[in-house]
């Protein structure tokens, strides 16, 4: 091997040159650079919109779970009331079948005391036929010899007695029917029942998974638009609110259009009175609810508490049950079912609402109601939405426009 000296004051060899660095480019992007940039922002723009559409789509399906569920667990507390309602009969009429019986036991012995008198006076007749068989009466009568006091006195025994047999068989058989109906009645509570906790738990598994693909595809968007979690979901908030409202105007304003054209309509038909006179006006909106001030605030105690299908308190409730209680605190009895409610209320227009007044939504007409508010005042209400939100105030068109409004 050989030895490398290195000797003091000796020159190394210069070191290889360095290749130049090529300047950076400080002018403006390529047309390739500008296309790409353009995708990319097109392919993020498309997937925004698609998520808000997969957002819109949720929220209608969560929307239709909801419908079905209420109308679920207001069917289940019509079949409730109807079976109460038909159970209460069925004691009236038990009771009436039993007073019944008593009268028709009087008669008989009024029968009988009859018949003694008759014998005393050397009347021949069947002591037996006399009290059980009205037929057999009129056979003894037609054979008797007495008096005509005593043939007046047994035409009165026996009209009454037929009169109370009737009035007893009557009361019997109304017993029975009653019965009868009670019987259906609670089997349809119990169908009922069972097709609400169906559709209640079909409700809670679809707000669950909806809930969860929201929060997804909200957090996709955060991501998409640079933005964090929170803001994403506050801006989709007031998407969500701001669909719902134009829609809510919209219903709104078809449903004015339609008064409108209704009053005109009447007006017209009301002009053409053969009299002349003026046409009928419509009649003044009841008096406001009295008692309205403790119902609003008995509701407002409930802020908070869950939402429980068929539920009337304590610390969970149904949209009924909720103000069948609230106006319970101001004394007034309401069935806990929607449909009854307003039906045993006094049917007033949205511009005449009051607090304490009820709103309703339905599919239909009255029949088809499927969820009752308090109306609060300013345009809110107070209710147990749904499964998954407790009791809550918000504003009237929330969710839909509403269909119906009374006062109890």
């Amino acid at each position: 091997m050989t030895a490398v000296v290195c000797v003091p004051g000796a020159q190394a060899d210069p070191p290889a040159p360095v290749p130049p660095v090529p300047p950076v480019t400080q002018g403006a992007p390529s047309a390739a650079d500008v296309q790409a940039a353009q995708e990319r922002a097109g392919a993020a723009e498309g997937d925004v919109a698609a998520i808000r559409q997969q957002l819109v789509d949720a929220a209608a399906r969560l929307d239709a779970a909801t419908v079905r569920a209420a109308k679920a667990t207001e069917a289940w507390n019509g079949a409730r009331w109807t079976a109460r309602t038909a159970r209460a009969v069925e004691r009236q009429a038990v009771a009436d079948a039993a007073a019944a019986d008593q009268i028709l036991a009087g008669h008989k012995a009024a029968f009988r005391d009859a018949v003694i008198t008759a014998q005393g006076m050397g009347l021949e007749m069947s002591v037996v036929e006399a009290l059980v068989d009205a037929e057999g009466m009129d056979a003894l009568l037609e054979r008797s010899a007495a008096s005509d006091y005593v043939q007046s006195l047994f035409d009165q025994r026996r009209i009454a007695y037929v009169d109370a047999a009737d009035a007893a068989a009557t009361a019997a058989d109304a017993a029975s029917a009653a019965t009868a109906q009670a019987t259906a009645a609670l089997a349809d509570a119990r169908a009922a029942r069972d097709a609400a906790r169906a559709a209640a738990g079909d409700a809670a598994a679809v707000t669950e998974r909806i809930e969860a693909r929201r929060t997804r595809l909200v957090q996709r968007l955060a991501r998409l638009q640079g933005v964090s979690v929170a803001v994403a979901r506050a801006h989709q908030a007031a998407v969500d609110a701001e669909a719902a409202a134009q829609a809510a105007q919209a219903a709104q304003a078809a449903a004015d259009a339609q008064a409108a054209k209704d009053a005109k309509d009447a007006k017209h038909a009301g002009g053409e009175q053969a009299d002349g006179g003026a046409p009928a006006t419509a009649a003044p909106a009841p008096a406001p609810a009295g008692g309205a001030q403790a119902v609003i605030a008995f509701a407002r105690a409930q802020l908070g508490e869950p939402y429980r299908w068929g539920a009337a308190g304590p610390g969970a409730w149904d949209c009924s049950g909720l103000v069948a209680k609230a106006w319970a605190a101001a004394g007034r009895t309401l069935p806990h079912y929607s449909v009854a409610q307003y039906e045993q209320s006094t049917p007033i227009s949205r511009d005449q609402l009051q607090p304490g007044d009820l709103v309703f939504w339905s599919d239909g007409g009255p029949g088809s109601i499927f969820h009752v508010a308090l109306y609060a005042g300013d345009g809110r209400i107070i209710h147990a939405p749904r499964t998954g939100r407790p009791v809550s105030e918000e504003s009237i068109d929330y969710w839909r426009t509403p269909d119906f409004f009374a006062r109890p």
